[in-house]
């Protein structure tokens, strides 16, 4: 199959890439970017672990083909750190024990971050809308709701 040109910023990074047409951001993220912290978890769009903000949209990269992604900017849960510093976000989750195996977590982090991005000050009722497509095995999601209000009053 014919590759084609790919200008991808991810995590402030400009990116020039030759892409085969047939394959998803998920798969460029993380085989072609090294972004292995953007999970594949069911590869249609059912269970958020892929969720990455695009143009600080919260998408499911394994739904999205990476072309249709050309010229965008995107965000991975690496690129929520600066300055060696754990973003907010980051830093909640930690002191409210809304990680247990991780797997989810970092489909969580970036649909929590559009959600504030967008809402400063959520109600639970909000959290719960904005995390609706991301699906936890091991929490009961009560510390992860718990987590998500407590860095909208810290931010």
């Amino acid at each position: 199959m014919v590759k084609q040109l790919l200008e991808l910023t991810v995590n402030g990074q400009l990116n020039n890439l030759e892409v085969e047409p047939q394959r998803t951001l998920l798969e460029v993220l993380r085989d072609d970017l090294g972004m292995t912290g953007t999970k594949r978890g069911c590869d249609d769009a059912s269970c958020g672990a892929c969720t990455v903000l695009l143009n600080g949209k919260a998408v499911l990269s394994c739904n999205i083909l990476a072309l249709e992604a050309n010229g965008k900017e995107v965000l991975t849960v690496e690129g929520l750190a600066k300055d060696g510093k754990i973003h907010f976000l980051q830093k909640a989750f930690i002191e409210h024990g809304a990680i247990q195996c991780g797997f989810c977590t970092p489909g969580m982090l970036m649909s929590a971050k559009e959600l504030l991005d967008n809402n400063s000050n959520p109600t639970e009722l909000e959290v719960r809308e904005a995390l609706a497509g991301n699906l936890c095995r091991c929490t009961g999601y009560t510390k992860i709701i718990e987590a998500v209000q407590a860095a909208s009053n810290n931010k």
